[in-house]
């Protein structure tokens, strides 16, 4: 699973699979929790993330919707800014 960015403790991951499903969504990685996120609407689909980590995760979303929905068609990997 390609690392599309690192922030503030938190791995932002996509899973590149023809199995993969939708809703099109990432994966972030925050120490032991990890959660399955739709990156359209912000809204965890699986798992769990503390609140903060949950924020600073939307608020990149937020940023990046446009590449992560491109790179979901298109399956080219592509890292992205960190949030900062």
């Amino acid at each position: 699973m390609p690392v599309l960015a690192k922030f503030y403790g938190i791995i932002i991951r996509m899973y590149f699979l023809q199995s993969e499903h939708n809703p099109p969504h990432i994966h972030a990685i925050y120490n032991e929790d990890v959660a399955a996120i739709d990156f359209m609407t912000g809204e965890v689909i699986e798992g769990h993330l503390p609140t903060k980590a949950l924020g600073l995760v939307r608020e990149w979303l937020s940023i990046h919707k446009d590449a992560l929905q491109e790179m979901w068609n298109t399956q080219e990997f592509k890292k992205l800014p960190p949030l900062e």
